[in-house]
């Protein structure tokens, strides 16, 4: 098999899709009203599903995670040291919530971590000095 792309479940449609789309560059491919919005970003698949559609198409109820959720992150390569802390900058000036300043880590990458409206974690970072 191979990776198409991967998703993740919210509550808000339209204020994710438009932090996905306006803050961070993700292609929309659909409306930001329906079930399920088929984002793009660099060739990967991004999906999000609206919760409530989910439970209802499976019949099923699900628990969700609240506040900051450490669960995976999404990670996004800046292309270097610079442009990590210019885009950390850039990303928590649109609405991003900050949750860790970019920072050298010991195995050479420039990282830093920003939280979307829904608190899932996204990492901008670069290994390239």
């Amino acid at each position: 098999m191979k990776l198409e792309g991967f998703g993740i479940f919210v509550k808000d449609m339209p204020v994710m899709v438009r932090f996905y789309r306006d803050v961070l560059g993700f292609a929309i491919k659909e409306d930001e009203n329906t079930s399920n919005v088929f984002l793009e970003k660099d060739g990967t698949l991004f999906l999000l599903y609206r919760r409530s559609d989910f439970e209802q198409m499976t019949a099923q109820q699900f628990t969700y995670a609240s506040g900051r959720i450490g669960h995976y992150e999404i990670a996004l390569d800046a292309g270097n040291y610079a442009g990590v802390d210019a885009e950390f900058a850039r990303v928590v000036a649109a609405g991003a919530e900050p949750v860790m300043n970019p920072q050298t880590m010991p195995w050479g990458q420039r990282t830093s971590y920003v939280a979307d409206p829904e608190g899932n974690l996204i990492e901008i970072g670069s290994f390239v000095e």
